[in-house]
């Protein structure tokens, strides 16, 4: 089946069609769900073999993952994102190539041998550091790419999708102090990341707007892990000043930040809150049926959809300016935030 008969199929124009298939934003998500459902049972799919000869492209793009994060690939976040970019290379006869990097090996020089070899016709760049050198090598290199998060300290114009972090963890901090709250921890992934670094600045300009005191003592940084998030509530709450209120840098994080509120002999919500980020995770959920958590939260599957729609974009126009997306976050109110104690 081609592009004209499943069109037709569904009374739709090609061009809906496409835009439906490109995860384009323009077409709602009832039109999009009903488009790849009528593709995926009538086995629709460009021909890959034929548009590879047509054009000299790949069809193929690589993500290029260091496994110096140790929790980059098991991360559940990782996995939907994947998740996301996946329906739109599919839906768009693209496939994907992971390669993965261990610690002692050259990270650049996976790039320059894909590049050299046309094994792809893109990157998506994971994990963006403050200061990212992936950024000008790759532009300076021809192979085009598109980053998942964004670089402070990077000048040139490149592609990017990002989550608006830092208002995202501005919201947070504002909506604990207006409950009540004035010690704040901030249970933060690792500062050296850019994305961690947007969400301490805004953490730390809500404090500064109510006049609180930053306090070095009740901020962390470290690998988004469950066992961090235990520990490191396990240490603040055994402080002599403890906090009354927790934000986490992820669900997983807060999983662990509320299995050391109760193993304190504590009440989640009522002597501890916690607002976590939620990533809307498929296998992790907070909604069901009332939300675990209170989260500042965002799909990072339809992150990946998007982006990688935007990638395709860069593809079929190499001389566009470079598309960037800042998305927002949505606050929503769970059963793990309450006015602070008294007393």
């Amino acid at each position: 089946m081609n592009l004209k008969e499943l069109a037709e199929l569904l009374g739709l124009s090609q061009t809906t069609v496409s835009r439906a298939l490109n995860g384009f934003p323009e077409v709602s998500e009832k039109t999009r769900e009903r488009v790849q459902r009528a593709a995926k049972k009538n086995n629709y799919a460009p021909n890959t073999a034929a548009r590879g000869l047509a054009t000299g492209r790949a069809f193929m793009i690589g993500h290029v993952i260091s496994t110096s994060n140790q929790n980059e690939t098991v991360n559940p976040v990782f996995g939907d994102f994947v998740a996301g970019v996946g329906e739109i290379y599919s839906a768009n006869g693209y496939k994907m190539m992971l390669s993965v990097v261990p610690p002692h090996e050259d990270e650049y020089q996976v790039y320059r041998d894909l590049n050299a070899q046309s094994i792809v016709d893109a990157v998506v760049v994971h994990s963006p550091c403050i200061d990212e050198g992936r950024i000008p090598f790759l532009s300076e290199l021809g192979l085009p790419f598109i980053v998942h998060g964004r670089a402070s300290e990077c000048e040139i114009p490149y592609a990017w999708l990002d989550v608006n972090n830092r208002s995202a963890f501005l919201r947070a901090t504002d909506f604990l102090h207006d409950l009540g709250h004035r010690r704040i921890a901030l249970l933060n992934g690792l500062e050296h990341m850019d994305f961690a670094h947007r969400r301490r600045e805004g953490y730390e300009s809500s404090l500064v707007s109510h006049g609180l005191k930053v306090d070095n003592e009740l901020i962390s940084s470290h690998e988004m892990t469950e066992s961090y998030g235990f520990e490191r509530t396990s240490e603040l709450l055994r402080s002599e000043s403890p906090p009354t209120a927790i934000l986490a840098a992820s669900i997983v994080v807060a999983f662990g930040a509320r299995r050391a509120v109760q193993a304190a002999g504590k009440v989640v919500g009522k002597d501890v809150s916690i607002v976590t980020h939620d990533d809307c995770l498929s296998y992790l959920r907070n909604n069901d049926p009332v939300p675990i958590f209170t989260a500042t939260k965002s799909s990072v599957r339809e992150a990946g959809r998007r982006l990688a729609a935007m990638l395709l974009q860069v593809i079929e126009n190499p001389d566009m300016e470079p598309p960037q997306e800042l998305l927002e976050v949505e606050l929503t109110i769970g059963q793990s935030t309450g006015p602070a104690p008294v007393g």
